[in-house]
């Protein structure tokens, strides 16, 4: 709502089937535009897919650069603009670290006095699963998990 009301569009672009985004996207609850790239050659021409030859190489171009860590799919955003004659121009792109601006709980931790907590994981998004893959969430002792402001004064007070 607040990104129509600017004049800005999100989609989400993947490679799998339309029928395999639309289960998924059922399955997790989300409502937002996620269209299919299946069959075109969209994600290799901004950079965020690679074919099992460059992968075999060892080393792929990403992120403006040569990559040591050669996979089919890594992530990217990118932005466009179309212009009032329906023109369409690539204005931005990020990829790597810089794709985290997306990732709303990296936000919320990076203020958090622990951090992402990361330390301790050899790839540091492995901690990370669909919402319906985590164990029971572990109790926050920081804070009542509900309740006034008063009782929250109050147990920062101890």
């Amino acid at each position: 709502m607040h990104l129509a009301h600017r004049d800005v569009a999100l989609v989400a672009v993947s490679r799998a089937t339309l029928a395999e985004i639309e289960h998924f996207r059922r399955r997790m609850g989300w409502r937002f535009k996620w269209v299919s790239s299946h069959g075109s050659d969209f994600n290799y021409d901004f950079g965020v897919s690679f074919t099992p030859e460059q992968v075999a190489k060892g080393e792929i171009y990403y992120n403006y650069g040569t990559w040591p860590h050669a996979y089919e799919e890594w992530p990217g955003v990118s932005a466009f603009y179309k212009d009032d004659a329906g023109d369409v121009f690539h204005t931005y792109s990020t990829y790597g670290r810089g794709v985290e601006v997306m990732m709303g709980t990296y936000n919320m931790l990076d203020l958090m006095p622990k951090g992402r907590d990361e330390r301790d994981v050899e790839y540091k998004m492995e901690w990370l699963r669909h919402h319906d893959r985590y164990e029971s969430a572990p109790v926050a002792n920081s804070a009542p998990a509900a309740g006034s402001v008063a009782e929250l004064h109050d147990a920062l007070k101890k």
